[in-house]
């Protein structure tokens, strides 16, 4: 956050001094990430894939296990930065400081404070305007994502499936939430507004400002249960600046067929014809097929973690 607790218009091409202004800086950065697909990877031939699949930027994650997750081991980390090009992002668990200090220390271009980890602080967030590095966080509706930003998040992940299931629906849901928000805030008087901030528990400042842009004043990308093409094209044109997508997608039969399936209908997600093609012959194996779960087995989101 700018030091007068003003945030950098989303749409100015202006990137102010990073030492009078490092959080203007860091949301700079994160808007080069816009129109693009991250995938998260666990191991080399994972990140070499994404890659050359035309990825805009990976997630390092270590493989799921039974236990606590917590930030990636450094040693992967270090070792997919020196085989790939794009910007590297690794996560760090909710509240956990120190895990952002390792992680900033060894050079990564992002941090990911994850609700995807086990959580280490219930009621306290990482104060994000202490490090340089840009952090990306995750939210359910248009209150937490401001919130978020107010603690120096420089993107928000508007985020549905933790459980990497293959289930979209409740991205779609949270997508629609924020989207409709924000278009309700954008025909408010003004004399509304400050009911409004106070109704979804988010900094006035911030309100006004997504009123004044139609949109977060951040880049803000989707995440959780996006395994085709067509999921991917939907949260762009639901209006998302792009999408996370799990490592599930690397158990298909051809996953760099799928990678590139999505990365294309990331770029071109109001082209049906484009579709069309990347959606031809992913179909799926008995691992994938698996993902698939009903409704039921949504699980709550944050592991959790107590919304400040």
């Amino acid at each position: 956050m700018a030091e007068d607790g003003t945030v950098t218009l989303y749409n100015t091409t202006h990137i102010t001094d990073p030492n009078q202004n490092p959080f203007s800086f860091k949301v700079g950065l994160s808007q080069t990430l816009r129109g693009g697909t991250i995938f998260q990877v666990s191991n080399l031939q994972q990140a070499k894939i994404a890659e050359e699949a035309g990825a805009r930027a990976i997630i390092v994650s270590d493989p799921r296990h039974e236990g606590i997750s917590r930030m990636p081991d450094p040693s992967l980390v270090k070792d997919i930065k020196r085989v790939v090009s794009v910007p590297v992002v690794a996560r760090a668990r909710v509240g956990h400081f120190v895990e952002a200090q390792i992680l900033e220390t060894i050079g990564v271009d992002y941090i990911d404070e994850s609700e995807e980890l086990g959580v280490a602080d219930h009621r306290n967030f990482i104060n994000k305007h202490n490090f340089r590095t840009p952090f990306v966080c995750g939210s359910r509706n248009l209150g937490e994502a401001l919130r978020r930003i107010r603690e120096g998040a420089a993107m928000i992940r508007t985020q549905g499936d933790l459980e990497g299931s293959g289930n979209i629906v409740e991205t779609v849901k949270n997508v629609r939430s924020v989207m409709g928000d924000v278009r309700v805030l954008s025909s408010m008087d003004e004399d509304e507004v400050f009911a409004f901030s106070k109704k979804i528990e988010a900094p006035y400042d911030l309100v006004v400002q997504t009123k004044q842009l139609g949109r977060l004043p951040v880049v803000n990308f989707a995440a959780g249960g996006i395994v085709t093409p067509a999921d991917a094209a939907l949260m762009m044109q639901l209006g998302c600046d792009g999408v996370f997508v799990g490592s599930e997608v690397f158990d298909s039969p051809n996953p760099f067929k799928r990678v590139r399936g999505i990365v294309q209908a990331v770029r071109h997600y109001n082209d049906p014809h484009v579709l069309v093609e990347t959606s031809f012959g992913l179909s799926l194996d008995d691992e994938m097929e698996g993902l698939n779960l009903g409704d039921n087995r949504i699980e709550p989101f944050g592991g959790g973690v107590e919304e400040l």
